[in-house]
């Protein structure tokens, strides 16, 4: 790895941001009658697309707003605009970690074409609703206004190819719904609900769903090597993704992928009892925790690198060492494409090994790897409780397989597996290991407390139904 590269400048990056973040401020008001010092945002974001494709639209569309005459299409522009700039960020941070990383990329494929179809009045309704929100503010939105979504959200649901689409706008009416009545808001997630708002509008337009993460376009048939499993918990829900690395069986190049399994959970179940909710769901998770690779047969997947699994097209493989499928093939193996409108810096997550490095920490500070003179910050605070790996076992670590991101403006690395010595032995140390089962006596002791939880409540929920 070039970690010299990744303290290096961006060119560009931080006026992309600036411009971005200058729009964001004008939404906090609203767009409704927009007082002088929002056009200084509306100016910004004109500026920073000036000379491509959406110039004259968000140009028309910026005095259109400063003059409080804007329309859904003029609403429309600005989001585009803004996704754009969030998109060349993310670009420009990926090609950066390619220079880092010396790996090939996947080639991209045109999405799918897409028509108005029969839920083009659902997703009109939707797209009205975040209008409004728009035009209201952030500090501007109250219950009433945030409640127009609820019948927009149950009119999507029944529908599958718009369940990420009900999924996204019922989630953000939550978050806006907690914090009403937004005037007497003291802190604004700015960026987040502006990500957030314009997702969701350019989510409405017609054909939209085909530039979105989420269309199989082959199978993958060979074998899988996993590296990590990156665990993201909510209190309602769950998911566990595993990053790996995929040899097809025709002898092609090796290729990145991810698989994820998600599943809803009681805000009592924590820690390693997440395991009981997910296991059941994906036979990989056995897999992980074994050391083992699988072999797949027509596997569904996306160009985005992401497995549709099931278990019926997959089976056990041989034992496979995640450090050795590092060194020996993550460096050749081609980084996925990324869809239109998933090009965003949240969404970087690609697996790396870094090893050879000292490590810095002071008490209670964040850990830093110094590798070739260089420092990396290591986000210590996204290793899950769900398995053996610590910041402790993390500092005391001399090779580290984990997920390259961009966190408030720098390069972090978040670890999935580390080596470390125990009795002058090399060890690794997995935030997954825990995932098929276990015999750690810590980890048999919070899934016997997650098991008392769910009995619990299964044993309430019984009682409320008979009554």
């Amino acid at each position: 790895m070039r970690t010299d590269l990744l303290s290096d400048p961006v060119d560009g990056l931080d006026e992309a941001l600036a411009a971005v973040d200058a729009f964001d401020r004008v939404l906090v008001a609203g767009l409704l009658r927009p007082q002088p010092a929002q056009a200084d945002g509306l100016t910004a974001i004109t500026d920073a697309v000036a000379g491509t494709p959406l110039a004259a639209r968000v140009a028309e569309a910026a005095e259109k707003t400063a003059a409080g005459a804007a329309g859904e299409e003029h609403f429309i522009a600005l989001a585009a605009a803004r996704t754009a700039l969030m998109g060349s960020v993310h670009d420009a941070l990926v090609s950066r970690i390619g220079d880092v990383t010396g790996r090939p990329h996947a080639e991209a494929t045109a999405p799918a074409a897409g028509g108005d179809g029969p839920a083009a009045n659902v997703l009109a309704a939707a797209r009205a609703w975040l209008c409004d929100i728009a035009r209201a503010g952030w500090q501007g939105i109250d219950h009433e206004l945030v409640a127009g979504a609820a019948p927009v959200v149950s009119a999507m649901l029944p529908d599958p190819l718009l369940r990420r689409q009900a999924a996204l706008l019922d989630g953000f009416a939550a978050e806006l719904a907690a914090s009403c009545p937004g005037a007497t808001l003291e802190r604004i997630p700015v960026r987040r609900w502006a990500d957030l708002w314009s997702r969701a509008l350019l989510l409405t337009l017609p054909g939209a769903t085909g530039a979105a993460t989420g269309a199989v376009t082959s199978t993958a048939t060979g074998r899988l090597l996993p590296l990590g499993v990156d665990v993201q918990e909510h209190a309602t829900a769950v998911q566990a993704q595993v990053h790996a690395v995929f040899e097809p069986a025709d002898g092609t190049a090796p290729r990145l992928v991810r698989a994820a399994v998600s599943a809803p959970k009681p805000d009592t179940v924590v820690g390693a009892g997440l395991w009981q909710l997910l296991r059941p769901r994906m036979s990989l998770l056995a897999a992980v925790s074994e050391g083992r690779s699988m072999e797949l047969d027509a596997m569904p997947v996306t160009d985005e690198g992401d497995l549709v699994w099931d278990d019926e097209r997959a089976r056990a493989g041989e034992p496979a060492d995640p450090f050795a499928t590092a060194r020996v093939i993550l460096s050749t193996a081609a980084d996925p494409v990324t869809a239109p409108l998933d090009r965003h810096p949240v969404r970087i997550a690609v697996p790396v090994l870094v090893e050879g490095y000292a490590v810095e920490r002071e008490d209670d500070g964040p850990t830093v790897f110094a590798v070739a003179g260089h420092r990396l910050a290591v986000d210590t605070d996204r290793v899950p409780a769900a398995g053996p790996l610590t910041p402790e076992t993390v500092a005391a670590s001399g090779a580290c397989v984990g997920l390259l991101r961009w966190d408030a403006g720098a390069f972090v690395l978040q670890p999935l597996a580390v080596e470390t010595t125990v009795r002058k032995k090399t060890a690794a140390v997995h935030a997954g290991a825990w995932a098929g089962g276990t015999t750690d006596k810590t980890g048999v002791r919070a899934e016997k407390a997650a098991t008392d939880s769910v009995a619990v409540l299964r044993e309430r929920a019984g009682r409320l139904l008979r009554k």
